[in-house]
């Protein structure tokens, strides 16, 4: 470690207890999935001491107690038979609950023990929420259960989240006194582990807006750049009280609120909500994006019920783009990753858009050897800020925006000054200087989304994209971004015409040239980049297809049918389906049947599938019961709605749609000739498997 400094001892004397060396953290964090605030806390627990005996005692008991209560997921069956032999022991792990319907109970699941019935007493997730809700990491002690006739073998005797059981904040508040604000950012930055003095200012800056979303809520901000610069580090190791999803889990169910389960989804039990790789995700219910919207703009959502949450909404992506190309191209933006689905509507409502590609690609080099808070201990801190306290107020009387700054740029400028504010200045307010920095940075990134905005709109909309202040003295300041600011294809874009019947083909309305300011503020310049711009192909729009009646035979050994290519497209517009087949009983049909409700969830319509099936005195029904109750949880997570309804006479088989399409299919869904084997083409894509011989009719009731 580098000899303590003044910071250090300065930051000792505020806090004591509260800081810990942030090389103790680097020195076991290799080689583990464990989040950072988890091995924080174990490492507050035990090597609470300047005396290098005792800390490498301390460092000592923290690697005992992960090797002896951390779980690998390769150790999962050891860690099971430990449970059993002893009777019980305390792991530390990530806990998950989950709503079983068929058992009308709650079942517990730890991350890496590898069991998903292990019984949990209501009081850990009435007083827990967000173990229902993406979970929590914990203490948790598991003991076994003697009981034979229980249908379970473990249960949750005890479980202590990993986070401060207290946070005084007006010490926190206090302890902040003792510092200038640069000095408070370079504690900020040592507390995530870097070492501010291998950052310059508008670096260290962009670390603090990544901060942003912890400690104001219903603030949306974007930021795209390379990979490695540790876009999603905040929401996945941080701070508990955020939580990082993937775009497949990009749902209206999942996100917003399940009409089915009546239970209001992320949004609801998190401070932050952050999607990764956003340029991914997939969005299966378009009502899914006009939710979005709602919520994104201001914090509230009807679906059935009125919905209000706080969280912030946090998206990190990939840029792969030469963004110097991308600023000077008149065919593409710097929102070029995001899929279609992210409109204008959706774009305008992020306060900022931080360039991560002039982020630091992850370095042991910029790693800090210093001391900072305790990851726990900050995050609560950000987590109070975020509840209960307020500092809009206090920005809009203070600062002065420009005539070109409309309603989104107003919130979103100063959202993004009240987060600098709560993070840097919990209590007081900042000198005439320091305010001026924020108010210049959180207008260039809200100038960055405008400009892109104004780049895709093929009129004026958004055409006001010199966004300024007023300094102290009355001097108007135009704020610029560094990447586009002699980019003449950014700050002066072709209009396309809306019609081309009258005109060439490519024809434009050249713009009105810009007003140029008499005083911009650039920012550090960024390298030339020399990749190639990328091209993207044009969309091709198919026409409408006109549906009719069908009458055709599959004969025996032909492929290239599934149920997509079969139905699909007479799903249009449907929001409920019945099926009725009389033979829903071996395994190979009960996965068939999965695979059609697999198509129909495709068509982001259905909200109901009712199975009509039949049954025998050989029928085995428990068995039965068992897997339909499976899919039947699955699909409710996809807020659709499975009913089973059994029927001892019933030989028909027929699809019904709402919509007025009847399919006849003759062997019902099982018209496939089983696969010699599960390692040969067709095992797994049902269009590549041959077929038995049947006949399908297609027609309106």
């Amino acid at each position: 470690m580098n000899e303590i400094n003044e910071l250090d001892n300065k930051l000792i004397a505020a806090f004591d207890g509260k800081v810990l060396r942030k090389d103790l953290l680097h020195r076991i964090k290799k080689g583990t999935n464990i989040p950072t605030f988890v091995l924080e806390f174990l490492l507050a627990r035990f090597c609470a001491s300047d005396d290098p005996a005792e800390m490498d005692a301390g460092m000592e008991a923290v690697l005992a107690t992960l090797q002896e209560n951390y779980v690998r997921p390769d150790q999962a069956n050891a860690a099971q038979s430990k449970v059993a032999t002893k009777g019980k022991h305390r792991f530390i792990d990530k806990v998950h609950v989950r709503y079983v319907e068929k058992d009308k109970r709650h079942w517990a699941s730890l991350e890496n023990f590898n069991s998903q019935r292990i019984a949990i007493s209501e009081k850990f997730y009435r007083d827990n929420d967000r173990l229902l809700e993406g979970g929590i990491w914990a203490e948790v002690t598991l003991a076994h259960n003697d009981i034979e006739e229980d249908k379970y073998a473990f249960y949750i005797e005890d479980l202590r989240p990993i986070q401060l059981s207290r946070f005084d904040f007006e010490r926190y508040a206090k302890g902040r006194a003792d510092f200038t604000r640069d000095e408070w950012i370079d504690v900020i930055l040592r507390s995530v582990g870097l070492e501010p003095l291998k950052l310059s200012q508008r670096v260290k800056m962009h670390f603090i807006a990544r901060l942003a979303a912890l400690v104001e809520s219903n603030y949306n901000y974007i930021e795209l750049g390379p990979r490695g610069t540790g876009k999603s580090y905040f929401f996945s190791e941080f701070s508990p009280y955020a939580t990082l999803v993937s775009g497949g889990q990009a749902t209206k169910a999942t996100l917003f609120y399940n009409n089915q389960r009546q239970k209001v989804g992320l949004v609801g039990f998190w401070d932050t909500v952050a999607f990764d790789e956003v340029g991914g995700i997939k969005v299966r219910d378009h009502d899914t994006m006009q939710i979005m919207k709602d919520f994104m703009a201001n914090g509230r959502f009807s679906r059935g019920v009125e919905v209000i949450a706080d969280a912030s909404l946090s998206f990190v992506g990939n840029f792969n783009e030469s963004v110097q190309q991308v600023v000077n191209s008149t065919e593409h933006d710097l929102f070029l990753p995001l899929p279609s689905e992210f409109d204008l509507a959706i774009l305008d409502r992020f306060a900022a858009y931080i360039p991560g590609w002039e982020m630091p690609k992850n370095s042991s080099e910029f790693l800090t050897t210093h001391y900072g808070f305790i990851t726990d201990y900050l995050a609560e801190a950000f987590h109070y800020q975020f509840k209960y306290t307020n500092r809009y107020e206090e920005v809009s009387k203070r600062v002065r925006l420009g005539k070109s700054i409309e309603g989104r740029d107003e919130k979103g400028i100063k959202k993004t000054i009240c987060a600098f504010l709560k993070i840097l200045h919990p209590s007081g307010m900042p000198t005439d200087d320091e305010f001026e920095e924020y108010v210049a940075y959180a207008t260039e990134c809200r100038r960055r989304v405008k400009e892109q905005m104004n780049k895709r709109k093929p009129d004026d909309e958004f055409a006001l994209i010199n966004l300024s202040y007023f300094k102290n003295n009355g001097e108007e300041i135009i704020v610029y971004c560094p990447e586009s600011k002699n980019a003449n294809a950014t700050q002066q874009p072709v209009r396309r015409r809306l019609s081309q019947s009258d005109d060439q083909s490519g024809s434009v309305i050249d713009p009105k040239p810009a007003k140029q300011p008499a005083l911009v503020v650039e920012a550090e310049p960024l390298p030339k980049a020399t990749s190639i711009a990328p091209t993207v192909p044009a969309v091709i729009v198919p026409n409408p297809v006109e549906l009719s009646e069908q009458h055709f035979t599959i004969l025996y050994g032909d492929t290239g049918y599934s149920y997509e290519t079969i139905i699909g497209i007479y799903l249009l517009g449907a929001k409920d389906i019945v099926i009725e087949d009389p033979y829903m009983r071996l395994p190979h049909q009960i996965q068939n049947f999965v695979r059609f409700c697999e198509t129909v969830v495709k068509s982001n319509t259905v909200k109901k599938i009712t199975l009509i099936t039949g049954y025998d005195d050989n029928t085995p029904l428990a068995d039965i019961s068992e897997k339909l109750d499976e899919l039947k949880q699955s699909l409710l997570e996809l807020d659709v709605e499975l009913d089973v309804q059994l029927n001892v006479k019933m030989h028909d088989r027929e699809i019904r749609i709402d919509n007025g399409w009847v399919i006849k299919i003759g062997r019902g869904l099982d018209f496939y000739q089983k696969p010699g084997g599960w390692y040969e083409v067709g095992a797994n894509d049902l269009s590549l498997r041959k077929c038995l011989e049947t006949k399908i009719d297609i027609f309106r009731a």
